[in-house]
């Protein structure tokens, strides 16, 4: 483990991306297959290989208590290694130093912290679970326990992307990177991609069902006419306002993965019991939404209907009643054994219209507890609500003329716009291009004030980056949301300055600052919450400036908000499916 953690002190040290990779594929090339295939692992910043789907399951406030143990330091002493560093692990390196509590450097083999790793996450208990990893670190050094708490952290924050780490393997065993990169996607382990590559098998390698990859993204277009500078034809579907998810179907069995590449099943168990009735192995793309079905029709529901569903491990009848839901599905990625990733569009499209054709929608079927006993009746549910798979819609659009038509029909439908897409695209896993398009309208900004400001994580841990603001009703101030991107460094290294000498309240890492500073923000969508006192919250808000023109009084009101949820909520919906 020593051996790894002197070559991330290496890698930290340099900002070369071609000094990184060197230093990266020697130390690969260098080791035993083993050793490299771990290292491989721990590199990406990951303790399990991603298809597991495994954690440790330890918190920060689990780690502290670790690290405050071993080196007997005060939770002062802590508090001010960590403000230096950044990070626990860094903060612990320097402690243990100092402290010499920790076994002799070379103590520890990469293969030992792998194993320590497998028992830290079967342990049930945070007892148990704190009790390993401290016999971990007693038994490393300094510098081998540092990376062991980022790796348990999840932050390895060496400058290093799992694509460096997949070009080094590249590099390493002179290998293409593409074919590394495509491995690596197919498998979620890179352990396992390492071990193919040094063997020369990258071609044997196969699609992993129930391990999500990558989605396709869309670029923003400004104008119907700026799309069709990209493409002279198109493909056009609706945008849904709801959440894109990955289906994995295959035997009976069927589960759902967020565009983060986690796993929300449990929150629409209705979708998957339609979903397991597919009789192929498949994996799509989609949306699901809320949807109020109707008996020849339907529409989809505002977002803030759907979050009630988001993040639930248990949804009760009245919740699926209250929210139903549907699967939107758009593309196919893999089906009858065949990777489509690089077909286009078309060939795509002609492998899902067999499987689900357009204007098709598959009932909802009964749903059991088990997934694995679900039964399917003869005849569709006279009652059935949610859990509806559809076919999305699509339109073909050979004129910006056309599109804007088609764009104005979306919005009365009541969704965000329309996705327009280049008949010959491939599907490109996690890449953002010109094939495919989003165009929608924005909402109009709100200008807020900053009422509360905390310290960041990473490299901002020492700046004051994160920022609550409200908006006014009267002479209240009601906050309202929460950004942290769109300021430079320079910028937010300014406000640190005015926000630490005006500080009306000191809670350790937040502080309660005078109502001055006025941000403008945009924002996706306003929603009814009740994390705020204003009663709403803002989708996905971003800083776009501050406001040194305007002052508190100047603020947009509480009434304006309303408006604004509205006439987002406000437009009439016509037939969609």
């Amino acid at each position: 483990m020593d051996e790894l953690a002197k070559t991330c002190e290496q890698i930290a040290a340099t900002t070369r991306k071609s000094k990184k990779l060197s230093i990266l594929a020697e130390y690969l090339r260098s080791r035993p297959r083993a050793d490299a295939a771990i290292s491989a692992l721990f590199l990406s910043g990951r303790a399990f290989p991603a298809f597991q789907e495994r954690t440790l399951q330890v918190g920060g406030a689990l780690l502290w208590k670790a690290v405050s143990e071993l080196t007997d330091a005060s939770g002062d002493e802590l508090r001010v290694a960590y403000r230096k560093h950044g990070d626990l692990g860094s903060a612990a390196c320097e402690l243990l130093a100092a402290h010499d509590t920790a076994g002799p450097a070379g103590a520890v083999a990469l293969a030992e912290v792998a194993n320590a790793f497998d028992d830290i996450a079967a342990a049930r208990s945070a007892a148990a679970k704190a009790a390993l990893l401290k016999a971990l670190l007693l038994r490393s050094s300094p510098l081998a326990s540092k990376y062991i708490l980022k790796i348990v952290s999840g932050e390895l924050r060496i400058g290093l992307k799992e694509s460096l780490v997949e070009e080094a393997i590249a590099k390493a065993y002179d290998e293409p990177f593409a074919k590394v990169q495509r491995a690596n996607m197919l498998l979620g382990d890179i352990a396992a991609t390492l071990e193919h590559a040094a063997e020369h098998r990258l071609d044997e390698v196969r699609m992993r069902l129930f391990h999500p990859i990558g989605f396709m993204l869309a670029s923003p277009a400004a104008s119907a006419g700026e799309a069709f500078e990209y493409f002279e034809h198109a493909q056009v579907e609706d945008k849904y306002d709801g959440i894109r998810a990955q289906a994995h179907i295959s035997d009976g069995r069927a589960r759902l993965f967020s565009r983060t590449l986690d796993e929300v099943s449990e929150s629409f168990p209705e979708l998957l019991a339609t979903l397991s009735s597919i009789p192929c192995d498949a994996i799509f793309d989609g949306e699901i939404i809320a949807w109020q079905h109707a008996e020849e029709s339907g529409h989809a529901m505002p977002f803030s209907a759907l979050q009630q569903r988001l993040g639930r491990k248990q949804v009760s009848d009245k919740l699926r009643a209250a929210v139903p839901v549907a699967y939107v599905v758009f593309d196919v990625l893999f089906a009858d054994d065949s990777l489509l990733l690089d077909h286009p569009l078309t060939a795509r499209i002609e492998v899902l219209n067999r499987i689900l054709p357009y204007d098709s929608r598959l009932t909802p079927k009964p749903l059991e507890s088990e997934q694995r006993s679900l039964r399917f009746d003869a005849e569709p549910q006279k009652d059935a609500h949610s859990g509806w798979v559809l076919r999305a819609p699509a339109r073909r659009a050979d004129s910006a003329e056309q599109l804007e038509a088609h764009f104005e029909q979306a919005m009365a439908r009541g969704n965000e716009g329309l996705m327009i897409k280049d008949l010959h695209s491939p599907y490109m896993p996690g890449r953002r291009g010109r094939w495919w398009l989003k165009l929608k309208r924005e909402l109009a900004t709100l200008d807020v004030v900053v009422t509360a400001v905390e310290y960041g994580h990473g490299k901002r841990i020492a700046v004051l980056s994160d920022y609550t603001f409200a908006v006014r009703r009267g002479e209240e101030l009601l906050n309202i949301g929460k950004a942290y991107s769109g300021l430079t460094d320079a910028e937010i290294a300014e406000m640190t300055r005015w926000f630490l000498a005006h500080t009306t309240a000191d809670q350790g890492f937040l502080r309660e600052v005078e109502p001055e500073i006025v941000l403008e923000v945009a924002f996706n969508a306003i929603m009814r919450s009740d994390r705020h006192d204003s009663g709403f919250a803002l989708r996905f808000p971003r800083i776009l400036r501050i406001r040194r023109d305007k002052s508190p009084a100047e603020i947009n009101t509480l009434d304006d908000v309303e408006a604004i949820y509205a006439r987002q909520h406000g437009q009439g919906r016509a037939r969609e499916h």
